[in-house]
């Protein structure tokens, strides 16, 4: 049982199941654990189309009498399953389903119009898989009724431009804040079932980005979670060796350098997407434990799933995430490590600032050493395993340019490469390869787009960066009058065709396609000006 007491959030083994707490205590589960047998049963028997439905529901009574009724019922078969959930669980709530776009709305509106749509207040102490957070977030919108972490970034540079829901991007970073010095680390999304993941470390730019919008904040304010956050992404950093090159989510390269990974620590199926995990462990020759662990690592990736990925570049039995330094985290890690030297030096510590600063030049040192692919002269990931970058393209390779790790030369080369092999009538796919996975060509996601306009702005590639703008907003634009809705992610290569792919229908809502587009729009605007 995972316990939550007068707000402090920790996992624990030695809780007892209690019913629903009418005080500030409240009582958290993780399904797999402790629902056992008659978690897998329900989700082997598909009483819900969508794996996730099962795991968010919430329970009506302590999980011992559950357990007590599902012992009197799982003779009787798979039959008497759903009657069972219904009659024991509440299941979640569909926020938006009376949602009606405003015909007479323009896109900016309309996102306006969204923000309260997509708007969680402060969480009520109660039983389930919810992490309750102390202050209002924004959830992506969909099947995703909780905050996630790196789609929560995206979503901020919309509520920036957004002067009525501005205040936001506070709530949601100390949300973050909190769940950092609470947890340790920000999950995936604030579900007990992410509890053995986080995502994409945007943090950083986050406080950043709240910093510079609002005068009363600082970098000083947010170092003890900026410093929980390094903390856990470099444990394991004692332990690497010539003799022990990886560990937790720290790996040592050829030459000593640091560098990391995406990692979980739990070899089980996720609840979420239980029967998608087993079904796949039947026909993947892969160890299950090796499987499930590196399922858990590519979701942390948030590219769940790309062929990014596979060791054949083909299927998804063949994951293997954590023998790969991706780009784009150790991007965003040395981002981290610089923004922790300025808060270090706004705090006056100017021995931790210096030190801080010397890890951010090491890491873009080894990022340039070991992650530029000088045979494709474009940015890929490293395969640490076999010694060797991983020659294939993805759009990670912007990542280097928006953090202004490139030099100018391999900019250069990096625009050349997207302009030629990437730009598609509906922006940038997020690889060249059509697996059938979400996160690979045809399909185009917000946050790729953005960082990929950013980075190539960054180095005076002006023309292709407003080229692509100018057909992801069209694009977005097209969607939006044909449908009235929003998107979580775009067929940008056939844009007569919707994105697909995945464990999961399209997605409406979109949190971050929404902030995305509004800033977009918003910087269209003020260049026209």
């Amino acid at each position: 049982m995972l316990c939550l007491l007068l707000g402090a959030i920790a996992a624990g083994t030695g809780c007892q199941t209690a019913a629903p707490s009418t005080t500030s205590e409240a009582i958290l589960v993780n399904p797999v654990e402790d629902y056992g047998e008659m978690f897998a049963r329900v989700q082997q028997a598909v009483v819900f189309p969508d794996s996730k439905t099962f795991a968010d529901c919430t329970p009506k009574a302590p999980v011992a009498d559950i357990l007590a009724a599902y012992e009197e019922i799982k003779s009787l078969g798979d039959t008497a399953l759903p009657t069972f959930v219904e009659t024991w669980f509440d299941i979640p709530h569909a926020y938006a389903s009376g949602f009606k776009t405003n015909p007479d709305h323009s896109i900016d509106e309309h996102i306006n119009a969204l923000w309260p749509v997509l708007t969680r207040n402060a969480d009520v102490r109660k039983t389930g898989t919810l992490i309750p957070l102390p202050k209002s977030y924004i959830v992506p919108g969909g099947r995703f009724g909780e905050v996630y972490y790196w789609d929560s970034y995206f979503t901020m540079l919309g509520l920036e431009v957004s002067p009525n829901s501005r205040y936001m991007i506070g709530n949601m970073v100390d949300n973050f804040a909190y769940l950092l010095d609470t947890i340790g680390f920000i999950p995936n999304g604030n579900r007990t079932y992410y509890l053995t993941r986080s995502q994409p470390p945007f943090f950083s730019m986050m406080v950043d980005l709240w910093t510079k919008a609002d005068s009363q904040a600082s970098l000083a304010q947010y170092l003890p979670a900026l410093e929980n956050e390094y903390t856990f992404w470099m444990k394991g950093e004692e332990g690497v060796s010539a003799s022990q090159a990886s560990s937790q989510h720290v790996v040592r390269l050829e030459g000593g350098e640091i560098l990391n990974r995406y990692w979980s620590g739990t070899t089980k199926p996720r609840p979420e997407s239980y029967k998608e995990d087993v079904a796949l462990a039947e026909e993947s020759s892969q160890p299950d434990d090796s499987l499930y662990q590196n399922l858990r690592a590519a979701c942390e990736s948030g590219w769940d799933f790309s062929t990014r990925w596979f060791r054949d570049g083909k299927n998804l039995a063949t994951i293997r995430t954590t023998e790969l330094i991706p780009v784009d985290l150790n991007c965003l890690l040395m981002h981290l490590e610089d923004v922790l030297a300025m808060a270090y030096k706004e705090a006056g510590m100017e021995a931790k600032a210096e030190a801080f600063s010397t890890r951010a030049q090491n890491r873009m040192t080894a990022i340039q050493k070991y992650c530029w692919n000088s045979e494709m002269e474009i940015y890929t990931d490293y395969d640490f395993v076999q010694a060797k970058p991983v020659n294939q393209a993805t759009l990670a390779m912007a990542f280097p340019l928006y953090f202004g790790i490139a030099t100018g030369e391999q900019a250069e080369k990096v625009a050349t490469f997207l302009e030629e092999n990437f730009l598609s009538p509906g922006g940038l796919p997020t690889t060249l390869v059509r697996s059938g996975e979400q996160w690979d060509a045809p399909n185009g996601w917000a946050p790729l787009q953005w960082m990929a306009i950013q980075g190539l702005g960054n180095y005076g590639k002006k023309a292709l960066a407003t080229d692509i703008t100018e057909r992801w907003i069209s694009l977005n634009q097209r969607v939006f009058a044909e449908t009235g809705k929003l998107v979580e992610k775009y067929n940008v290569m056939d844009d007569a065709l919707e994105g697909g792919g995945g464990e999961y229908p399209l997605q409406d809502g979109f949190g971050w396609t929404n902030g995305v587009l509004l800033r977009l729009l918003q910087s269209r605007k003020a260049n026209e000006n």
